[in-house]
């Protein structure tokens, strides 16, 4: 974690992460203390069969680089916030994105689960600590966690929450417990 040079604050990097249209811009716009940085562009007919965009119909606009949020979680710490591209085309720019972070949130839409795997075996291979954040969409299935974590694969200690994207206190609420993860996985990185 970085020191702040004028008010003592500690900062650091956490991504918000998942596939096209899971909610990584509203998630990042809720909780954001600033107005959040938005590269988004309209979507137009030349992501027809690119992007997949029959489970979303409605999504005028699409992140082509990143959002970027700020947090202050307390006095002492201020949360970076990071919201990669979710289309396949713009995965390039992941690694760029996770460089520094000390963890990343995967938001899941269960409507569309398979999505969340490339994001899953990015963050497993480059041993990054992540949490599963389940986006609870007004018109999505709900399933059991348990269920969720035997669908994507995932370990019993990875953490799997509920959240609403487009509310502060369920954001917030992620972000503490990614940070609290990522955290509590520093003494088993240093030995």
């Amino acid at each position: 974690m970085a020191s702040g040079r004028s008010s003592g604050q500690a900062s650091t990097k956490i991504v918000i992460s998942g596939g096209f249209g899971a909610g990584k811009t509203t998630f990042v716009g809720a909780v954001s203390e600033i107005v959040p940085l938005r590269t988004e562009a309209l979507v137009t007919n030349a992501s027809e069969g690119v992007d997949g965009l029959e489970a979303t119909p409605s999504k005028s606009t699409t992140t082509v680089a990143m959002d970027f949020g700020r947090i202050s979680l307390g006095d002492d710490l201020v949360l970076y916030l990071f919201g990669t591209p979710g289309q396949r085309r713009f995965w390039f720019m992941w690694d760029d994105l996770v460089r520094g972070a000390i963890g990343a949130i995967i938001l899941v839409d269960t409507r569309r689960l398979a999505d969340s795997f490339a994001a899953v075996d990015f963050f497993e291979a480059r041993r990054l600590p992540f949490l599963v954040a389940v986006n609870e969409f007004d018109d999505a299935p709900r399933h059991r966690l348990s269920a969720v974590r035997e669908a994507l694969a995932l370990s019993e200690q990875v953490p799997i929450v509920r959240v609403d994207a487009r509310s502060r206190e369920s954001a917030k609420a992620a972000l503490i417990a990614v940070t609290e993860y990522a955290l509590s996985r520093l003494p088993a990185a240093a030995s």
